[in-house]
């Protein structure tokens, strides 16, 4: 296995199993002793049941006692520890630790069991020391960029390091998460250079959300924007005139760094797609109260949302809104599913695909409009029908079995489909990626081993009994056309 690959093996592997502990209760001047004498740089603080509650570092000790003016023999460990101990299990993989301490800022995480019993501690330096060349090295040099060029530059390096990984057979859902977790820093740490400059007080009245499947973080290499921006509603015209240009500004800096624009303008610097908080209010409604195929469209972006930064409150209130018109209108949501409906998987009789009958892709299949398409957004619509929003599709699709709305049987299928047509999705924009020719959503199902394609009918008539469901969920033979 390359060294690459590494990062895809199991925590278990490389967890320190030894782990050593202090009481909550204990001063920090013998807490610090512990670690002197142990030669370490963090501790486990338990309770007097031996619990772990939280974790002191040595950062801790820099930053909170010395700093802060405390005095070690005086000062408790709960006061200065950080809590609660972020976990990861033994049978995740050394990059799920590395994505979980970039989204949280940690260097240091426990490893638990099955039981979810602690069994042992993992700290970056464990896992940067394994090779040079990483996606940890690559998620650093991110944390290390100067300029919108260094930026490029190491979006051009993503490409290459998932093609890499991928001919080194790490897992597509391992991908999946690389890409949007690479994506995601690399637009966030653009934002924080922006910030440096004249907007130092940008996401104090605003909140920059990504949307579709940007805000699932299910993205594969053929990725362009999707984002809007929300504005507060007591904003001054001093402010939104300043958001306006952080937003222009933004979106060209993303397509300098390699980002594609969208083709259907879903960007924060056009008018339409940044707006108050009030205006977003109503533009919901009106797309609810006119259910046409743009404004369904734009109902449907505006569930995947997450926001990358800015205030938090302006993407809360927005979720409830959405969830609540969602909650009181039923027939909009029907209308949803009818749309989903509409995309019919291409099978012809006798169970055989059919494929683009002429043009550039000829013999062809578009992956997306197939399968991919149907099953992400009729989990979404059936998880907003339960008063779910956000989350990726494999999270709502244990919602909806958490709610019986699914049975485990049909989840598993689902899944299976999903999986199956993203991992060939993901490997024809690689192969195509590594031999210099466009990334687009087409396979050529001939290219196929019998066994694949025998998968790939499975996959597309697990699509077509998805909507079966979708139509009866939803009362559809009721809904006019």
């Amino acid at each position: 296995m390359s060294e690459e690959a590494t990062f895809f093996l199991p925590v278990r592997d490389y967890c320190r199993r030894e782990i050593i502990t202090c009481n909550i209760n204990d001063t920090v001047m013998v807490a610090a002793e512990i670690m002197r004498g142990k030669g370490i740089s963090s501790l486990i603080a338990c309770d007097d049941d031996n619990q772990p509650i939280g974790i002191m570092t040595d950062r801790d000790l820099r930053n909170k006692v010395i700093a802060g003016g405390m005095d070690p023999l005086v000062v408790k460990v709960n006061a200065v520890m950080t809590t609660p101990v972020i976990s990861v299990r033994e049978d995740d993989t050394l990059f799920e630790v590395l994505y979980r301490m970039s989204r949280n800022r940690i260097h240091r995480m426990g490893v638990v069991d099955t039981d979810n019993v602690l069994v042992g501690l993992i700290n970056e330096s464990d896992i940067i020391r394994l090779q040079n060349r990483s996606p940890q090295r690559l998620l650093q040099s991110v944390d290390e960029a100067q300029s919108i060029a260094d930026l490029k530059k190491i979006h051009q390096e993503s490409d290459q390091l998932v093609i890499f990984l991928s001919q080194n057979g790490v897992r597509t859902k391992d991908l999946v998460q690389l890409i949007a977790l690479l994506n995601d820093q690399i637009t966030s740490h653009l934002i924080g250079l922006l910030k440096q400059g004249r907007f130092k007080e940008m996401g104090k009245k605003s909140a920059f959300l990504v949307l579709g499947s940007e805000g699932r973080q299910e993205q594969t290499l053929k990725t362009d924007q999707d984002n809007a921006m929300i504005i507060a509603d007591d904003a001054s015209a001093e402010e939104i005139a300043d958001i306006e240009a952080f937003s222009y500004i933004l979106i060209d800096a993303l397509i300098e760094i390699g980002v594609p624009e969208c083709p259907g303008g879903i960007m924060a610097r056009n008018e339409f797609w940044r707006r108050s908080l009030a205006d977003w209010k109503s533009a919901i409604d009106n797309w609810v109260g006119t259910p046409s195929g743009d404004n369904i469209l734009n109902f449907s972006m505006f569930s995947d949302m997450r926001i990358l930064c800015g205030d938090t409150s302006l993407e809360s209130q927005l979720k409830e809104y959405v969830i609540q018109v969602a909650g009181e209108n039923s027939l909009f949501l029907a209308k949803m599913a009818q749309n989903v409906c509409h995309f019919s998987p291409p099978l012809g009789f006798f169970g055989q695909i059919k494929t683009e009958p002429s043009g550039v892709h000829l013999g062809a299949l578009d992956l997306k409009k197939a399968g991919i398409f149907a099953l992400t957004e009729g989990v979404k619509i059936l998880a907003l029908s339960i008063g779910i929003l956000g989350g990726s599709t494999h999270e709502r699709l244990a919602a909806l079995q958490e709610k019986e709305i699914l049975s485990q049987e049909h989840v598993n299928d689902i899944e299976a489909s999903y999986n199956l047509l993203t991992f060939l999705r993901l490997r024809g924009q690689i192969d195509s990626a590594a031999a210099g020719h466009e990334i687009t959503n087409y396979i050529s199902p001939g290219s196929l081993d019998r066994v694949e394609k025998g998968r790939l009918k499975l996959a597309l008539e697990v699509v077509k009994t998805f909507q079966g469901t979708i139509r009866h969920h939803f009362q559809l033979n009721m809904l006019k056309s």
